[in-house]
C-alpha cells in the first residue's frame, strides 16, 4: 500500500509537486547577490581599453570573441532569474545609448556586492534601497556640473572624431583614429539639416582579406553578389525596383488552351514571349538602365534585358530592397510594369567591382548628400570583422547622441571617483542608516577605475588613491592613464577621453534599479517547469565532420 505522505506546510501545498521556493536572507539575497557578482565579474575583465576578450559559442554553436557586454550576454542565454534583471537593464542601455553596456554589469554587480557587506552588519535591505536611490538622486545632481565639453556644431569634424574615439577605443584599442575617421565620414555625411539621425542608414559590409585600413566609406550601398545579366556598369542610370520576379507573368486564375496543331504552340509561346518583350521594351523606353528585383529573373527575361543593355540586380532581402529604393529614391513596385517618372530612382554609378577577390555590386552617389553610406570592413578573419562591426556601431550611436545631446563628461574613471567624493562628503549630513548605503555607493563607484587599472596590470588600491588625490586637489578631471608606467594619473579632458553625458545618466538610472530591484526579493519561487519530451536534436550534416 503507497503510503501518502503529506506535503510541507505553507506555499509549497499550494503548488504543483516539483515547485522549488527559496525564502529569507540566506536563500534568496545571498544566492540572487552571489549570481549577479559572478555574473558581473566575468564581464568586468572586459571592461575598458585592456579589457580581455571573452569566447562565446552561442545555442546554434556561433562564435564570438569580443569583450563587448552587449554581444556577451546577448548570446549567453542567462537563465537565472537575478541576473537576468542586470541583463535587462543592460539591454535597455543599448537601446537607449547604444553603448555602457559593461558599466552598467559593472557597476549593478559593485552596488550588490557593497549591499551584501551591509546585510551581513544588520543593514535592512528596504535602507539599503533608500540609500542606493538617494545617492542615485545626489549623482544625478552633481553630473551636470562635471560636463567638460559640449559640442554644438555636428559638422564640426575634429571636436566629433575625439568624442567617438573613446567609445572605439574600449573596443578597438590602437585602431581607433583610424575607425574614428571612418564612423565620422559615414554620419557627417548623412546627417540632414532638420530631422533627426537614424542609425540604420549607416550600412556594413564585411569583405574577407587585406587590412583594417583598407576599409573605406562608401555614399550609396554595396551588396556581396554579382549582377544577374551580361552587363556589369551603368552610370547616371535610372533605376527601376521591383519585389516580383522578373519574368512572364502568371496569369492569376488558371485556364486550360486547347492546342490543335504546331502553329497554334509556336503563336501561343509567340505570345508569351513578346508580351514580355514590349514589357522590357517599355521599362527601356522610358530610360531605365538598371533593374533591381526582390526575386528570381527569368532565363528570357535576362536574354531580353541583355538585348536591349539593361543591368540586372537581385537581392534576397526585403530590408535590403526598400533601403535601396530609399538610396536611388524610387518607389518598389509589386508588379511587372513600366515606372513612370516619380517612381524611378536615380543612381550616379551602379558597377560590379571586385573587392579583393570578392565581387560586389556597388550603387554609388557621387553627390556630396547621400541618404544612405555604406562602411567596407577588410580584414583577417570574420570574427575580427564582427568586432571592428560593434565598435563601428558604438561610433554611430555614440554620434547619435551628440546630435541629441552633445555634452560630455571626463572619461577614464574621472567621473566615477568625482561622485564618489561628493558623496561621501553627502554621507555625513544623513541622519539614518542611509548614510552607510550611500557610503556604499561611493565605494561601488570605485569599481570603474578598479577595473581599467586591474585589466591594465596596474595596482587598483594604488591607483584609485592617486586618483582621489588628485580630485581632493581640485582636479576634477583627473583620471586613470592606461598607457603610464608609474600608476599614473592624467587629466582625461586633455587626453581626450570622454564619455557621453547620457551614457552615465542612463547608465547609472538602470545599475541602481537593476541592484535595487534584485535587492528587494526575499522569495524566489519556481513552478514545476512543463514536461512534455525533449524536443529532438537536429541530426547532424555529413558535411560538418
Amino acid at each position: 500500500m503507497a503510503l501518502h505522505i503529506p506535503k510541507a506546510p505553507g506555499v509549497p501545498q499550494m503548488l504543483k509537486e516539483g515547485a522549488r521556493m527559496f525564502s529569507g536572507l540566506e536563500e534568496a539575497v545571498y544566492r540572487n547577490i552571489t549570481a549577479c557578482k559572478q555574473f558581473a565579474q566575468s564581464v568586468r575583465s572586459a571592461y575598458g581599453p585592456n579589457g580581455m576578450n571573452k569566447m562565446i559559442i552561442n545555442h546554434i554553436d556561433k562564435q564570438f570573441v569580443t569583450s563587448d557586454a552587449g554581444t556577451i550576454i546577448r548570446e549567453l542565454d542567462v537563465e537565472h532569474p537575478a541576473a537576468k534583471l542586470m541583463v535587462l537593464g543592460s539591454q535597455m542601455q543599448d537601446a537607449e545609448v547604444g553603448d555602457g553596456t559593461n558599466f552598467v554589469i559593472v557597476l549593478s554587480g559593485a552596488l550588490l556586492e557593497a549591499a551584501e557587506e551591509l546585510l551581513r552588519l544588520g543593514v535592512t535591505t528596504s535602507e539599503i534601497a533608500e540609500g542606493y536611490e538617494r545617492a542615485l538622486d545626489k549623482c544625478l545632481e552633481i553630473l551636470p556640473e562635471l560636463v567638460c565639453q559640449k559640442i554644438t556644431d555636428f559638422k564640426d569634424i575634429p571636436g566629433i572624431t575625439q568624442a567617438i574615439q573613446s567609445s572605439i577605443m574600449s573596443k578597438q584599442y590602437g585602431y581607433e583614429d583610424f575607425i574614428a575617421g571612418l564612423v565620422v565620414k559615414a554620419c557627417v555625411g548623412l546627417l540632414p539639416e532638420k530631422t533627426t539621425f537614424n542609425v540604420d542608414n549607416v550600412r556594413i559590409c564585411k569583405v574577407l582579406g587585406a587590412g583594417l585600413l583598407q576599409s573605406e566609406v562608401l555614399s550609396g550601398m554595396v551588396f556581396k553578389r554579382e549582377v544577374e545579366g551580361d552587363v556589369g556598369s551603368a552610370t547616371q542610370a535610372k533605376v527601376a525596383v521591383y519585389s516580383c520576379p522578373v519574368d512572364i507573368t502568371q496569369t492569376e486564375t488558371k485556364g486550360t488552351v486547347l492546342i490543335k496543331t504546331a502553329d497554334e504552340l509556336l503563336n501561343f509561346s509567340r505570345g508569351e514571349e513578346s508580351l514580355l518583350e514590349k514589357q522590357i521594351k517599355d521599362i527601356a523606353d522610358a530610360g531605365v538602365k538598371v533593374v533591381v528585383a526582390g526575386a528570381k529573373f527569368g532565363d528570357m527575361a535576362l536574354h531580353y534585358l541583355n538585348k536591349h543593355g539593361l543591368m540586372a540586380v537581385r537581392l534576397n532581402s526585403k530590408f535590403d530592397l526598400r533601403r535601396l529604393a530609399k538610396t536611388v529614391n524610387a518607389t518598389v513596385l509589386p508588379r511587372l510594369t513600366t515606372p513612370t517618372a516619380e517612381e524611378l530612382g536615380y543612381c550616379d554609378v551602379v558597377k560590379v567591382e571586385e573587392v579583393g577577390d570578392t565581387r560586389v555590386v556597388v550603387f554609388r552617389m557621387e553627390s556630396t548628400e547621400s541618404r544612405i553610406t555604406t562602411v567596407v570592413i577588410r580584414g583577417s578573419t570574420d570574427n575580427f570583422m564582427d568586432d571592428v562591426e560593434r565598435a563601428i556601431d558604438d561610433g554611430v550611436n555614440t554620434f547619435k547622441g551628440i546630435t541629441r545631446d552633445g555634452q560630455f563628461v571626463p572619461g577614464a574613471g574621472a567621473t566615477e571617483i568625482e561622485l564618489a567624493q561628493r558623496l561621501l562628503q553627502y554621507a555625513d549630513t544623513l541622519p539614518g542608516l542611509e548614510q552607510y548605503a550611500v557610503r556604499k555607493f561611493a565605494v561601488a563607484l570605485e569599481s570603474i577605475p578598479r577595473a581599467l587599472a586591474d585589466n591594465s596590470g596596474a595596482n587598483a588600491t594604488e591607483v584609485v588613491n592617486n586618483i582621489y588625490k588628485a580630485h581632493k586637489e581640485g582636479n576634477k578631471n583627473a583620471g586613470y592613464d592606461i598607457d603610464s608606467e608609474n600608476n599614473g594619473v592624467t587629466d582625461a579632458k586633455e587626453k581626450g577621453i570622454l564619455d557621453a553625458y547620457i551614457l552615465k545618466q542612463w547608465g547609472l538610472k538602470y545599475a541602481v534599479g537593476a541592484a535595487t530591484t534584485i535587492l528587494k526579493v526575499d522569495q524566489i519561487i519556481m513552478a514545476k517547469r512543463a514536461g512534455g519530451p525533449k524536443p529532438k536534436q537536429p541530426a547532424g550534416s555529413d558535411d560538418e565532420s
